[in-house]
């Protein structure tokens, strides 16, 4: 199991929490730091089954510089979208946690988290 966090997030910290608690055995990755390439972010995005749109912050600064708001969510920019997630890592929603079955949730609730381990 990993998990994608900024130490500076709340719900990051409340994740790990419940993962000590939990005795969970998981590796930490600072996503800001350790930036996820394209390909990474593409197997993240089919373990989670979602598209990037569904995992970018768009009241982020630079997502409103960007202006990822009015860009398209189809096949034809998904590439676009996980470019600009690479390319800004503060835009990628956390944390991301990577189950052991080879699924993944974006852990911001405790039921999330728990569904994480429970896999």
């Amino acid at each position: 199991m990993e998990i994608w966090i900024n130490p500076a997030c709340s719900k990051c910290r409340s994740a790990l929490t419940l993962l000590d608690a939990e005795g969970a055995d998981y590796t930490v990755r600072r996503y800001l730091e350790d930036v996820p390439s394209p390909d990474e972010l593409r197997q993240v995005l089919d373990r989670l089954g979602l598209e990037p749109w569904d995992i970018t912050r768009t009241q982020e600064a630079v997502a409103k510089e960007l202006g990822v708001k009015e860009w398209a969510r189809d096949a034809e920019s998904r590439e676009r979208w996980i470019e600009a997630l690479s390319a800004h890592p503060k835009l990628i929603q956390r944390p991301i946690i990577t189950a052991g079955d080879g699924t993944a949730v974006v852990g911001r609730s405790e039921e999330a988290v728990r569904d994480a381990l429970s896999r």
